[in-house]
């Protein structure tokens, strides 16, 4: 798919992700208010997850600009500098974390899908992994019902889509984290799925 020339990216790493989690982190809320995720979000919560990326000297945050505003990112790190409840699954299966870059989230503002720019998040995340030396990439996606209340009747999930990516769901693999849903008072835990691809 052709990206649109509109579209800017800008690549930051470690340390300079630090100056971009506000906005990351406001965008963070808005996409992921959407089902499957419907996070309440919270900015303080924003900032201590994203002070891990920058944090991390190997991490990888591209930022997806049009017009000057910001609409999309994507990001990915080492697992071994991920946090522990993502790190478990894969050393509990006996998969060596330093051998894994995670895909942390790739969202885009709705107006701006469906014109490229998730197939060129994948791109540019891959080729991070292949400068790393990583054998594995490896993402995560919350597991929700068919029947969910608060299904869209036109939602139709990514799965497709990340399986043209060379992406395959492993049942083996979750995590469990804990957010509070929109239509909720309190937080609640969610069972994620990991999705995984060799490196080439």
């Amino acid at each position: 798919m052709p990206v649109d020339p509109s579209f800017d990216y800008i690549e930051v790493r470690g340390a300079e992700i630090d100056t971009h989690r506000d906005t990351l982190g406001h965008l963070r809320i808005a996409v992921f208010r959407e089902f499957p995720y419907l996070y309440d979000g919270d900015l303080d919560y924003e900032r201590a997850y994203l002070k891990v990326y920058a944090e991390s000297k190997d991490s990888l945050v591209v930022l997806l600009y049009a017009n000057g505003q910001l609409v999309g990112a994507t990001t990915c790190i080492p697992m071994a500098d991920e946090s522990a409840e993502f790190q478990k699954p894969f050393i509990d299966a006996g998969i060596d974390i330093a051998t894994v870059l995670y895909f942390g989230e790739s969202i885009i503002l709705p107006e701006f899908r469906g014109a490229g720019a998730g197939h060129e998040f994948f791109a540019r995340r891959e080729q991070h992994a292949k400068n790393l030396g990583a054998k594995l990439m490896a993402f995560c996606a919350v597991d929700r019902p068919t029947d969910h209340p608060l299904r869209p009747p036109n939602y139709r999930p990514l799965d497709e889509f990340w399986r043209r990516m060379g992406f395959a769901k492993n049942e083996r693999l979750h995590s469990n984290l804990e957010w509070k849903d929109i239509d909720a008072d309190n937080p609640s835990s969610k069972q994620l799925t990991y999705w995984t691809k060799a490196c080439q």
